[in-house]
This record gives C-alpha cells, structure tokens and sequence, in this order.
C-alpha cells in the first residue's frame, strides 16, 4: 500500500486534503491483515495525530462533520499518544526496565501519577538544592529556578530526540563547548540521573521521564509493538513539522509493518523547531509516501501568482539596496516613539470598524507583546467598545489579584504562615473580597439567557467594592497584628475613628473577619482542614454569588483549584515514601522538614505561586475565540502561528526590532544539537546567526499567508528604552512608507506628507 505526503505552503489545503483522504479510507477500508475476525470493531482503527491541543479539537471537528459522526475519531498530539501509551503500558514498562538494570526487584507497584510542569519545577528544585550552590549558579550565570528549568529541559529534549542521559554531558560538551564551564555539564547528568530515580521509585512521571520510557523500552518491545498494529490500520498525521524524532520512529515503525499513513509538511511552518520538533528528520519519511504537492496564495498574489511579496520581502531583507514594487494593500505606519505608534495603531482599527470591518477579521502580531502594549491597545480599543482578546496568554496565577487575595486568606487561617504575608496584600485582600458587580438590568428569561458576552463584560467591569484602597490601608494600619505564628484581624473598634470607615466598609470588613475565625475555629475542630476546602468555601462566599466574574478570572481560579489538588496529591504521596523509610540517610533528604506539618505543605504551595510559576491551563477548557467574542486578537508570533489563525487584516508591531530575527523563548537552551541532523560539532554564533535568518524567511512566508487584505507594518524609531530600532524588517517598512508617500492615484504628487495622523488625546487616553 503506498502512503501519501502531502507537501504544501500555509493555507494550501493540506488539512482539507487529509481529511478527504480520511473519509475516503474508512468507506472502503483494506482488508485485515490478521486473521481471526479481522479487526474486532465496524472499521479498521484509525490513529489521527495533530500537532497541539488547539489543531486537535480543529480537526476533530472536520472530521465528524465530513464523515457526519459515523464513525468515532480518536485524535492525539504527539505527547499526547506518547503519554497515554506508557500509562497504559507501565507494568510492561516496570517489568522492561527491570530487566534492562538487571534489578533483583522492581519499584513498588505506584500507579504512575503525571506531575504538572510547576510541580515538577518545585520537586526537581528541593532535590537538587544541595547541589546547586552558588558557586554552581555563577558558573552556569542564571539563577536557580531558571538552572532548574533548564536541566529539566535537556531531558525532554533528549527523551523526544532519541537521546539516552547518560550521553547528554559528552553532548554538551561537544556541541557548547566554549559557551560555559565544562565542568557543569557532568552536573547536570548527575542531577537528571538522581531525578530520574527518584520519580522512578515514586511512580512519578514527567514529559522528560515519558518520552525516555516510550523511546528505550516501550517502543522496542515486541509485545508492545504487536499490541500497536492489531490497534492500527492506518496513520493520518496533520503538521508533521512540529512533530519531535521519536514521532517519526514510530510513524516508520507502522509503515515497515504494513500500515498506510498521510502525513502534511508545511516547510514554512516549523513552529516549534528549537522547542522540541525535528522538521528535517520527519522530512525523510517523504522517501517512503506519494508525494502531492499543494500552493497558497499569500498576501498581494493573484491566481497566476503574479507578484510574490514574500519572496519580495525576504530579497529586501538580504538585500536593502534595492527599491521593489510592493502591493498597495501593504501599508505603513511610523512614528518616533513607541507609546505614539500604539496609539497610531489603536486609531487605525478604530477606523477600520467604523468603515464596517468585523473586530474578529482584525490581528495585532508582534515579535514580543509585552504589558505596555497589551494594556494600551487593550484600553483604547475597549473604550470604543471594541473587543480585544488575547491569543493564548499566559500568564502566573500571583498575577491575578483575585488570586493573590486568595492565598492570603488561607494564610490567616492555617497557624505558621505569617510570615507569608504583609500588610499590603492584607489591604489587597480586603479589596478583593469586598468586591460587588451590579446586577443586570430587569430581563425576561428569554432575554437573560441570551445576554451576549459582551454585555457581561461591561457590567463585570463596573465593580464597586465596599472597602476601598484608603479604607483597606487604614483597618491594616490599626487592625491587622503581624505575627510569625498567628496574625490577626482586629475588631474594627481598635481604630480609634473608626467611624470614618463608613457602614459599608465596616460590615464588609466584620464579615471577612468572622469568616476567618470561623474557618480557624472548624480547622482547630479538624472540621476544615482541607485547605483546598477552605478556599472553595472562601469562593462560594465572596466571589461567586456576588460578581460577574470573567473568562480570565474564572480560567485562573479553575487553574488554581486543579494546581492546588494536585500539589496535594503530589505531597501526599511524597510524605507516604518518607514514612515507609525508603532512604537509608533520612537526614540528607531534602524533603525532610524541620517543621513537618499540614501548614507547611501550605507554605510552600504559596511560596511556590508566589514565585510566578506559570501552571497548566486548566483542563478541560473550551478557549473563547475571536470568532466566538466578535474581537481583535492579540498575539506574539510564535503564538499566532501555532494557533495557526488567519486575518483578513494584520497589524504587524515594532516591525523594526530586532526581535523578529531572534528566536527568544521560542528556543530552548542546547535545543539545536538534539537535532537528528547534528554531527557532533560545536554550535558556534554563526550557525545561530543562519538558523535566525531560515526562521525570518519561514515567517515572513507563514505571515503573509494568514492575512487576506490589508497588511500594516507598525514601526517606531524609537523602542520602548529608548535606543534606535534598526532590525531587519526596516527596509520593508521604509518601502511600504513610500507607497503611502507616493500613492499610485496622484503621480505627480511630490511631496512627502506625513504619514501619521494626530491622535486626539481627549479621545485616546495616554
């Protein structure tokens, strides 16, 4: 049976074409390669692959609708399958491994529990403190929780590229050397190592720790690979770009035995090349397919392609000299400092609505979208009543205030924790918990059940709160007694004037008060001692029957329940090891506390947040949409491309930094020679120099392939610190100047007018 690759540009119909294939492989399925009633089911099972979370749930769509539900479609990530296989194989796996370390006996039974990435940063980091001192920090020139985060890193890249521990030090040493101290490098392969054996023991698994299972002794196993084909008929595998090498293996394991695949290949995609996919080494399984090759249409191009502005582009960046002819649907806009072109930017979509553009057909990409911009663009736009909505943000949960107001409170609760907390979260809390939204007008029930978001949205940000900051500082300057052991909150009357509180605030302060002796009171009875209790109570009292709360806000406190159950289960587990005596020096444990106690596990739960530790989107979770909210969407690049979104209108932001031509946290550390196609020799400053230019062309390419119409490239000659922009997209951005200065309709227009319309700041707030 011959497979098909199906080789395509952005937006070519690769997706459209696999799902064709799909529908048409389970009307007329093969016959079963195995005897005995074939497959058991209907039809031959099918595997579906997607590159992330977000094509996945696109796809599963597409094909129920073209197959109109008949049959079930089961699709994965990569990751994804990789986990869900070694869960469901793991005695196989305890007993592989044993053999392989020649074990008298294996690990205890655990039923394996997957730690989420903030977890895994917390436990890896208590591990290893003993080892990382700061003589180990200054060489490695990072702090601690970045070094920690690195390490764990080196062994998800390995795992997803085929590499065993032991050989990441001889790795690092070939293809870094120079870079840093050589002497880390056996470091680190020591700290990976203890990891690995401790989760190990405990039954529990990591990303890293899964694919090093999965690749080395799952995937070999001949068990396990007679249990893959009686399940597998076929492989259709979307964006084998973003796919990591161990992905490949398998894919070339089911089309050795006979099974037949479809697989897409962007070569402008790539999106997660320098995070843990390996776009040339799934490239070779083209040798194996029908190869099919699929064009789109970028921004400026006509049905003949006539006029490629992509490739314009990529000539203007290798070479500035040259003038090019550039489409007029590609526009500019300039100023001098960065705060003017946000505004600018803002003003330009304000105008794009009222001439009768859709919020939702509207995008602002940027190299890195940060704070300044999210929230001035945020607020311009909102006060015109348009939308705005962030592409996947993430952002830590300490910085949600509705969060932070939360783990305050559980700290006045629970003994042992004052010092966690000051007076100014305390004034903080006091706010946050006092909080009201007004209530929706008089409705009919048809009429509230049909309530748009947007209006919701209007009224959540009318809260009103009955303690304001001024009153908040002073009840903590008069009542609040810091203590080590127990804070208190004293009765308002402690505050000589405490009449000027006002009623509102004085019983909105008692009744915060109250709660929280009742909480102590219950936990001293051992008829609250459930912290994660304590704070569904604290959101069923103060938040939920008296706000409106938002998707952001009701997505982090979701986050946050989820986070904290699982801390909860990771550390009941830990504390089950310690009591069984399993280490022979319990005193060189680092999870040995000198106050062990329930209180403690809640002191580092906050600590750990407190930190700004990014935890995992809640799950699961049906995202809002531009789509859906009728909004302009935000994004960075890396963001947009892996949504893999597309806008009739795109606007392009500090199109003149440097920033385009670095990878930025799009790249991990030592990513490049866990490549499949690396030789063994050291990675110098010239190599970083050609993989920043091949990911510049990929996404000038992609880019123009996801905007229909318009095209602006937002440009200020000054960046937010004030040093000169001079990046390589600055000789696109002057060409697109001169097509605004020249227009087309009036040749003999020779003066150069300029091109920045005055912002009205009675309008348009600074």
């Amino acid at each position: 049976m011959i497979s098909t690759w199906i080789n395509g540009t952005t937006r070519s119909g690769k997706t459209t074409r696999l799902v064709a294939g799909y529908c048409q492989w389970v009307e007329t399925p093969p016959k079963p390669r195995f005897s005995g009633g074939g497959f058991g089911l209907s039809h031959p099972p099918v595997l579906v692959l997607a590159a992330n979370d977000d094509s996945k749930r696109e796809l599963n769509e597409q094909l129920t609708i073209a197959t109109q539900g008949k049959y079930p479609v089961t699709i994965k990530s990569p990751l994804g399958f990789f986990q869900e296989e070694v869960l469901l194989f793991f005695p196989l796996l305890i007993q592989s491994w044993a053999e392989s370390q020649q074990l008298p006996q294996t690990p205890p039974p655990l039923f394996p529990l997957k730690l989420h990435p903030e977890t895994e940063q917390e436990m890896a980091t208590r591990l290893w403190q003993n080892r990382l001192t700061p003589s180990v920090l200054q060489q490695a020139g990072t702090g601690e929780y970045q070094l920690v985060r690195r390490i764990l890193d080196l062994m998800m890249l390995a795992g997803l590229s085929g590499v065993s521990l032991e050989d990441i030090p001889v790795m690092l040493h070939q293809g870094l050397a120079g870079e840093e101290d050589p002497a880390l490098y056996p470091l680190y392969g020591e700290l990976l190592q203890a990891w690995y054996d401790w989760c190990w023991q405990r039954g529990f698994l990591t990303y890293g720790i899964i694919t090093q299972l999965y690749w080395r002794y799952l995937l070999p196993h001949p068990d396990y690979q007679r249990n893959l084909l009686q399940r597998t008929a076929a492989v259709f595998a979307d964006d084998v770009d973003d796919y990591p090498a161990i992905a490949c293996d398998l894919l070339e394991l089911l089309l050795d035995r006979g099974v037949q695949g479809m697989f897409t290949y962007n070569p402008n995609g790539k999106v997660r090349l320098g995070l843990n996919a390996d776009p040339d080494y799934l490239l070779g399984l083209a040798s194996r397919c029908r190869v099919e090759n699929l064009t789109g249409l970028v921004l400026g191009e006509s049905g003949d392609n006539s006029g490629n502005i992509a490739e314009t582009m990529v000539d203007l960046v290798s070479n500035p000299v040259f003038l090019p002819v550039l489409p007029p649907n590609l526009r500019g806009i300039q100023t001098v400092a960065r705060s003017q072109m946000l505004r600018q930017t803002a003003t330009t979509i304000i105008d794009l609505v009222r001439s009768g553009v859709e919020p939702r057909e509207i995008a602002v990409i940027a190299p890195g979208l940060d704070a300044i911009a999210r929230y001035t663009l945020t607020e311009i736009l909102t006060a015109q009543g348009i939308g705005v909505y962030g592409l996947n943000t993430q952002n830590p949960l300490n910085s949600m205030a509705i969060i932070r107001g939360l783990l305050t409170l559980l700290a006045l609760v629970y003994p042992g924790l004052g010092r966690l907390i000051t007076g100014q979260r305390v004034a903080e809390m006091l706010v946050i918990l006092s909080g009201r939204s007004p209530q929706l007008p008089n409705q009919s029930p048809s009429q509230s059940a049909n309530a748009s978001e947007k209006s919701l949205d209007q009224f959540s940000t009318r809260e009103t709160y009955d303690i304001d900051p001024v009153r908040a500082g002073l009840l903590v300057d008069h009542c609040f007694v810091p203590d080590p052991e127990l804070p208190q909150l004293l009765p308002e009357s402690s505050f000589p004037r405490w009449d000027r509180l006002g009623a509102k605030a004085t019983a909105a302060y008692g009744e915060i008060r109250q709660w929280i002796e009742e909480q102590r009171l219950q936990q001293q009875q051992r008829l609250a001692f459930s912290a994660i209790a304590v704070l569904d109570r604290a959101m069923q009292k103060f938040l939920f029957p008296r706000r409106h709360l938002n998707y952001e806000q009701l997505s982090g406190l979701r986050a946050l329940m989820e986070t904290a159950q699982h801390y909860w289960e990771v550390d009941q587990r830990v504390r089950q090891n310690q009591s069984q005596n399993q280490f022979q020096h319990q005193s060189s444990n680092p999870y040995q506390r000198p106050k062990p106690g329930y209180a403690d596990t809640i002191a580092q739960f906050i600590q750990m947040l407190d930190l700004g530790t990014v935890t995992a989107n809640p799950y699961p979770v049906q995202r809002f949409t531009p789509q859906t909210v009728n909004s302009v969407t935000l994004a960075n690049i890396f963001q947009y491309r892996q949504d893999r979104s597309f806008h009739p209108y795109h606007f392009w932001l500090d199109v003149g930094s440097s920033f385009w031509l670095s990878g930025g946290a799009a790249t991990l550390y030592a990513a490049p020679i866990f490549l499949k196609g690396w030789r063994g020799q050291p990675w110098t400053v010239e190599n970083d120099y050609d993989a920043d230019d091949q990911r510049l062309k990929r996404i000038i390419h992609d880019l123009l392939g996801r905007v229909g119409k318009q095209l602006y490239l937002c440009h200020s000659d000054l960046a937010a610190n004030g040093q000169e922009q001079t990046g390589p997209l600055l000789a696109v951005v002057n060409a697109a100047l001169a097509i605004d200065t020249f227009p087309e309709d009036d040749p003999e227009n020779t003066q150069a007018p300029n091109t920045v319309p005055k912002v009205t700041p009675e309008l348009y707030p600074r």
